[in-house]
């Protein structure tokens, strides 16, 4: 295409996007500010209309804002970024595409759900939605993807692969995060995350729809997420966590707190598995909640590369955010849903993989290699239980980790596999 950006790192998203758009009339790109979305979008384009273009006193969203078919007719597929500033358009888009019926037209990017009641239509048959994250070690370079998980779905035995991570290197990706702007740089960057904090608590929860909240409110609970990021953490402790003498805050608040911070795709939850389809423990267990990105977490709690070194609990929860992320977006460009488990007699998994013919695979994730043994036990137990229940086997099972110095397959034919290794 024609307006892909000089520069342009590719996504492993940039395949499903394409294919949809052979389906679909137009397709959402949905993600959070920064991570690359109208890059994306641009690259699978000819033409693109910037709703928050500022020339002629943002002439461009005034006009959609007095009749959003004026902005449609742009060369297919046409890119209109961060839509949500008009909410109008999603209908006129939707609309547009029953008419000519007719594939490839428009994309669209987006970094906020806006209000469903702001737009009429859903969009569903028209407009497909994808989800887009900030970059994995192996889109910016630093993950050789020797290991994919494609691959080990398909049975193939994956080469030993030597990693390359220390202990400061996997504290210096997570301090950086996955922003696309610092793609495979070594120098700090940890205010930059910090500064999207801050933004996001004094505005942004407030832009959504137009109410204005308390930006220390909303900065003490992404700090608590932060605190208790990859858990399974409920609204009771969040709140527990959040009251002190300086700061109160009731249970609805941090509800709509963390609708807002979802609809802003900074918080991500991760349903809980049960592999019977007419289980009601689908519905049931808790949602094991992380901020998009390492980074985030890292600095709502105020990490630097000397405190986390004294504080590998801390630590390890950071570096399984790295890696939910990291999988997420692989799971993504495959079709894979993600899950994670755990049952009433305590026995989890950090990840559960499932395809839609029904195969699964079971993750742990561990900073270190010394916790390796006691994954792959928790790991070979859940498949027993399984397959005691009458659950087809796991495909495969795997430990991720961060210092296990090489991708390997145990004898009792469990996968440890370095973050650096996995694609």
């Amino acid at each position: 295409m024609s307006l892909t950006e000089k520069g342009y790192r590719a996504r492993l998203i940039d395949p499903k996007i394409k294919h949809l758009l052979t389906e679909f009339g137009a397709v959402a790109i949905e993600g959070p500010k920064w991570c690359g979305k109208t890059w994306t979008a641009l690259n699978h384009s000819n033409s693109v209309f910037f709703l928050t273009d500022p020339a002629g006193n943002f002439r461009n969203r005034e006009m959609a804002r007095l009749d959003p078919s004026l902005i449609l007719d742009g060369k297919p597929p046409l890119v209109i970024d961060e839509w949500q500033e008009v909410p109008g358009i999603w209908d006129a888009v939707r609309f547009a595409v029953d008419r000519r019926r007719s594939q490839n037209r428009f994309i669209l990017t987006g970094s906020a759900t806006p209000p469903r009641e702001s737009y009429m239509h859903s969009g569903a048959g028209r407009i497909a939605r994808v989800r887009m994250r900030t970059m994995s070690l192996y889109e910016s370079g630093e993950s050789s993807g020797a290991v994919s998980l494609k691959n080990l779905f398909l049975g193939k035995r994956a080469t030993p692969q030597k990693s390359s991570l220390t202990l400061d290197r996997i504290i210096a990706l997570i301090l950086r995060g996955g922003w696309p702007v610092l793609a495979g740089s070594r120098r700090p960057a940890s205010n930059i995350p910090r500064q999207y904090l801050e933004r996001i608590a004094d505005s942004e929860v407030s832009g959504i729809d137009g109410i204005r909240r308390n930006p220390s409110k909303v900065m003490a609970t992404l700090r608590s997420l932060a605190r208790n990021n990859a858990t399974l953490v409920s609204n009771k402790t969040l709140q527990r966590d959040i009251d002190t003498d300086e700061t109160s805050i009731n249970r609805n608040t941090i509800s709509l707190y963390l609708t807002l911070l979802k609809n802003l795709y900074v918080l991500e939850e991760i349903p809980g598995w049960a592999p019977n389809l007419r289980s009601s423990k689908r519905l049931r267990v808790s949602p094991k909640r992380f901020l998009t990105d390492p980074s985030l977490a890292a600095a709502a709690l105020d990490a630097t590369p000397e405190k986390l070194k004294k504080d590998l609990n801390t630590l390890g929860f950071l570096f399984e955010g790295l890696c939910l992320r990291d999988i997420l977006i692989y799971a993504e460009s495959t079709g894979t849903s993600v899950y994670h488990y755990r049952d009433e007699s305590n026995l989890e998994a950090d990840l559960i993989l499932e395809l839609a013919d029904g195969q699964w695979a079971a993750l742990e994730i561990k900073l270190g290699a010394n916790q390796t043994d006691a994954a792959a036990a928790s790991l070979l137990k859940l498949n027993a239980k399984m397959i005691k229940d009458g659950i087809q086997p796991a495909t495969f099972l795997a430990v991720i980790n961060g210092l296990g110095g090489l991708s390997y397959k145990r004898d009792d034919g469990v996968y440890v596999v370095p973050i650096d290794c996995l694609g």
